[in-house]
């Protein structure tokens, strides 16, 4: 019961690692409040979390609403101690698809756009509306989804890196700006996860990921949920302004 009372917003909470962490932080007492874009899925998810537990429908691209999510858990709760700001996109594509002497296509202006604007700017705004509650309160966690092709780039995903590694470089400033107000913040980048988008994919490629990773498996959810627990918990307590890689050791296998 590491985490017993404290009030957690979870976002991206219906499904993948954001549903996996729902799950662990309610299992160590958290009042789990959880936000996405699917009111069924959601749904769905609450049904497993208890009496303590909340959903709300918020794109974390969308300031106003942000902002109003975070007003009425305060409201409810009256207080927030943990953000997980979890949820994101990809869109893939290559910068330029040069073929035959000429350009065969590119990544589109919607792709970017829609990539930096939940990935990025969504980390932003949940990150700048729940602060004032934490300073108010003396204290809380603030973590960021990144991810390992944040640390070292990946084919094809220039949008998605680029918010990846914009979320380390924040995670870093606000720890630098939040720890006289006793607020650790910290990122995960995970490696190659076994959510419900990955396991989708051709058998070809899972098998090149997984031949990828030392560990010799994909991750699992959970393992990334463990990590969020722990760098919520006391037990982190002296833990800032690091990203920590849950990945398997896919680095020494790239």
């Amino acid at each position: 019961m590491r985490l017993k009372d404290k009030v957690c917003l979870i976002t991206g909470g219906a499904a993948g690692i954001g549903k996996a962490t729902a799950i662990r932080f309610a299992e160590e007492g958290a009042k789990v409040v959880i936000c996405d874009v699917s009111q069924e899925a959601g749904d769905a998810v609450l049904a497993e979390l208890g009496a303590d537990a909340s959903f709300f429908v918020v794109n974390v691209a969308d300031r106003d609403a942000v902002q109003q999510w975070v007003d009425e858990v305060g409201k409810k709760y009256g207080r927030i101690d943990v953000l997980i700001n979890n949820a994101g996109v990809t869109r893939d594509g290559l910068l330029v698809k040069y073929k035959d002497g000429q350009v065969a296509g590119q990544m589109s202006q919607d792709a970017w756009d829609l990539v930096v604007d939940v990935n990025l700017k969504g980390v932003f705004n949940c990150a700048q509306a729940v602060i004032p509650f934490m300073i108010q309160q003396g204290g809380g966690v603030i973590i960021n989804a990144s991810s390992v092709v944040g640390l070292y780039g990946n084919f094809g995903q220039t949008n998605y890196v680029a918010t990846k590694a914009g979320v380390i470089g924040m995670t870093k400033v606000w720890a630098r700006e939040l720890g006289k107000y006793k607020i650790r913040v910290n990122a995960v980048a995970p490696g190659f996860i076994a959510t419900e988008m990955v396991q989708k994919m051709p058998e070809k490629v899972l098998a090149n990921m997984t031949e990828h990773t030392p560990l010799g498996r994909l991750g699992d959810p959970v393992d990334i949920a463990n990590a969020y627990v722990w760098l919520s918990s006391d037990e982190a307590s002296y833990v800032h302004g690091t990203t920590i890689s849950v990945d398997g050791g896919i680095v020494l296998g790239t």
